[in-house]
């Protein structure tokens, strides 16, 4: 039988700030907090008992900070390499589970994942997958703390959302192999990320900047643009009533992204009216660069800004979640 580790994050892992999810994509709960001190949500007691009464052995981690989430991720290692490098076990007999609040507490798991196993490009081995950087992650069960959240990731995927759902399939050892998005800012996205912002009005704040994907380019830098979605999964599929993404597939290798700019058209007899045109293209890398000062974004539902060119590519198959 397996062993089971059920990790959750300390609150306020995962929001924003830095800490466990990293400089910009997470953040560590106040420095008074423990794991300690963070009792278990229901959802994870539940899945708890149902992996025990079926006969695993379970440990509950509440990790508050990167080195705690670390120390978990540890524990999948397998032997050491002749290279010097840390890989993942393939052999494995410790299941991870992350209890889930967002699709930002996941990525901050994930990021720790790639972090610990991606080696530098100096160091990449014969035995690297074609076309990527980093080794097949361990797979990972994911337990949403809301159950009836229906846009999370857990749910575009079809995962089980129950917590005896969830003990069924990490039992089960039916694994999905998933596509992952790097950036060149050190992190990593499971599902989306919008670029651009709102004012509070809720109105999209036009902003300009160049985005390519691949060899498309569809904003040049001229153009006024009302929001530009990088989409791994689907969950950023609309924006502000507009379909944005086509598809939004995990599976396919590729990213898909959307602009949207404002036309203005012409009418005959009847002046002129403006429209939202929206542009897409798939590739494997998409670029943005703002033309004009600082953007916000979201990214798998953490809040961030830049003001200079960021590129997210394609790990095709990089990261793994237990399906029933």
């Amino acid at each position: 039988m397996y062993d089971v580790v059920l990790l959750s994050l300390a609150e306020g892992q995962g929001s924003g700030g830095g800490g466990a999810c990293g400089a910009d994509c997470g953040g560590c709960a106040p420095a008074t907090a423990t794991a300690a001190a963070c009792a278990p949500r229901v959802p994870v007691l539940r899945c708890s008992d149902a992996l025990t009464a079926a006969g695993a052995r379970v440990e509950m981690i509440t990790a508050a900070s990167d080195k705690e989430i670390d120390e978990v991720l540890a524990r999948l290692d397998g032997p050491a390499r002749p290279d010097g490098l840390t890989w993942p076990d393939p052999d494995s007999k410790i299941r991870l589970v992350v209890a889930s609040a967002t699709d930002g507490q996941l990525r901050a798991v994930v990021r720790r994942l790639v972090r610990r196993y991606a080696p530098a490009p100096s160091k990449r081995p014969a035995d690297m997958p074609v076309g990527r950087t980093v080794p097949d992650l361990p797979a990972l069960a994911i337990l949403p703390l809301d159950e009836g959240n229906t846009t999370d990731l857990a749910a575009q995927l079809g995962l089980p959302r129950t917590p005896e759902g969830v003990a069924a399939a990490v039992l089960s050892g039916s694994v999905r192999r998933l596509d992952l998005l790097r950036n060149d800012g050190g992190s990593v996205t499971v599902d989306g990320a919008l670029v651009g912002g709102m004012d509070d009005d809720g109105r999209a704040i036009p902003w300009r900047g160049r985005v390519e994907v691949d060899d498309a380019v569809l904003s040049n830098g001229d153009d006024p643009i009302l929001a530009c979605v990088i989409g791994n999964g689907a969950g950023y599929a609309d924006f502000a009533g507009m379909r944005m993404l086509a598809d939004g597939d995990a599976l396919d290798g590729q990213v898909e992204v959307a602009v949207a700019v404002p036309t203005i058209v012409k009418q005959r007899f009847r002046g002129t009216k403006m429209r939202v045109e929206v542009r897409r293209a798939r590739g494997r890398a998409v670029s943005v660069l703002p033309r004009d000062g600082e953007i916000q974004f979201l990214d798998d539902g953490v809040g961030g800004s830049m003001n200079r060119k960021r590129s997210w590519w394609t790990e095709a198959s990089a990261w793994a979640v237990y399906a029933s």
